[in-house]
Order: C-alpha cells, then structure tokens, then sequence
C-alpha cells in the first residue's frame, strides 16, 4: 500500500502522457489471456535479465502483437480501446514502455523485491525436498490443481493441452492477484505469487507495545516475525528496509538466545527460528 500510494500520482501521469501505455496496461490488469509478447517464459531462468525479454518482446511483428491483444480484449472483462494498434513499430514502442516503466517505478525497490523472490524460491525448494512436487505446486494456490498423476490445471478455461517435456520453470512475483502461464514452445512457465511478502508489519513492529515488541525489543520482533519463514540477513535486510549491520546484530541476539538458528548453504547462512521460539508467537497471539 506504501509503494503503491507513493508512485499512484506519478503513474497515471505517465499513463496520460503515453497513448500506449494508456491503453495497453489497463487491459493487462483487466483480461484472462495475456499477449503472447508479454507472457515470455524466462530464458535464462535466474539469469535473466529484463534486457533479455524485451530484446524477445521486440521479434514481435505487428501482426502478431495485434493479434495478441486483440485476444486479450475479447477475454477481458472490461471495453478497451483498441485504435492504438494502428500504430506502426509496435514490438519496439511496447518495449521502451516496460523499460520505462521498470525504470521509472520498479527499479528503485528492486533490492527489496528480489529479497522476496529469492526467499520465496528457498521456501519452495524446501517445500520440493520434503513433500514432493505436489504439496509444492499446490501451495501455490488455493483450490487444488493437480490432476492424476502427472497433470496440472492450469485453468478452468477450455485450452489444448500441453505436454511438457523440458521441464516447467516456476516464476514468483511480488503482487498479489491470480497466477499465469507463459508459452513459447518448448519453454513454459507459471507466475504465481511469492508466500507472505504483502503481509504488513503487526501491531508493534514499528515501535508499539505488543507483546512480542516488549520482550525482545521492536527490531528483533520483526525479524522473528520475518523468520517464520526462513531467510538470509541480505534478504531481511532488503524485506524491512534495515542496514545489513542492524539486521546482523539483531540475528546475533537473537541467536544468543536460542531464537534463531543460521545454516551455511554455499556462501550465505539462511536463519529460521529454534523450536524454543514457538512460544514467542504464543505470546504474539
């Protein structure tokens, strides 16, 4: 709510000043089906960069990207504008958009954003070695979506199937909402929401009086919050907006205390909470 009533103004300023802009993102924000030249499975997987999708977003010809939106506006739930598509050099046009845009209003809290999605991808991992793949795709979402053995629905809608044969690539994002597949065959992706990075501060996070807060003081507090699921410093740095510093003597005490346990994985030591610490969040209730 912060991040999105700081950049409001601004945003719909940019909106009115660029006809396609105006135009295209409500229509992303309201439709079932996403363009094809916007919905592009990762190639690189954790390597890729933005630079990389829009180069992808710029093979797009005319055509193709008026087809594709002119499908995302007969799924969408809302009348959109459509005489924007008349324009020529769409691929290159739509492009410096999202350039602009990630420029403009992602890029600043980029750090923060990708402490989410690297946390999110080590949860799911750790989901993946204990469960298996089922419990982890379907934590994903709320109803189920597994079907036999070896098939995931993907939507309610009527769609051909696919078979997957190279592997699907699971890409977290940090908005809330629904999920989305990506296709350009033979890579496939699902965009669904990383767990828990909305959640705002509980009461006494910021300096109040809970319970919690008053025990371990209100910077330990919402990092014991934080670690219900685990993480690493870096990105507890980058989730509550701390220096590395304060976040690491906060770790120190804590784990002076028995509250918090770290485990070197490669380079980086990921911290989670002790079984000691479960009456913490007795007290936080």
């Amino acid at each position: 709510a912060r991040w999105h009533a700081e950049h409001q103004t601004a945003y719909c300023r940019w909106l009115g000043a660029n006809p396609i802009a105006a135009a295209l993102l409500p229509l992303i924000a309201s439709t079932k089906r996403f363009p094809d030249m916007i919905a592009l499975p990762p190639e690189h997987g954790m390597n890729t960069r933005l630079s990389d999708e829009l180069a992808t977003m710029t093979t797009f010809s005319d055509e193709q990207i008026r087809a594709g939106v002119r499908a995302a506006a007969a799924a969408s739930w809302k009348t959109h504008r459509l005489d924007w598509l008349d324009t020529p050099n769409l691929a290159a046009r739509t492009a410096e958009l999202f350039q602009q845009g990630w420029q403009q209003f992602v890029e600043p809290d980029w750090p923060r954003r990708r402490g989410v999605l690297e946390r999110d991808i080590m949860y799911r991992a750790g989901l993946l070695a204990a469960y298996g793949w089922r419990h982890t795709v379907e934590t994903m979402k709320q109803r189920s979506v597994w079907v036999g053995d070896n098939a995931i629905r993907f939507s309610n809608l009527h769609w051909p199937d696919r078979l997957i044969d190279d592997g699907l690539i699971f890409v977290p994002r940090t908005t809330t909402g629904g999920w989305w597949t990506c296709e350009q065959p033979p890579r496939y992706a699902l965009v669904y929401s990383a767990y828990g990075p909305h959640a705002a501060p509980t009461a006494g996070a910021d300096g109040g009086t809970d319970a919690l807060s008053t025990l371990l003081g209100p910077g330990r507090a919402r990092i014991a919050r934080q670690l219900q699921i685990p993480a690493t410093s870096t990105q507890l740095a980058h989730i509550l907006g701390q220096s590395l510093g304060t976040v690491s003597k906060h770790l120190a005490v804590l784990r002076d205390a028995g509250t918090v346990a770290g485990t070197r994985v490669g380079r980086s030591v990921t911290y989670r909470l002790t079984d000691d610490a479960g009456g913490l969040f007795a007290i936080d209730e």
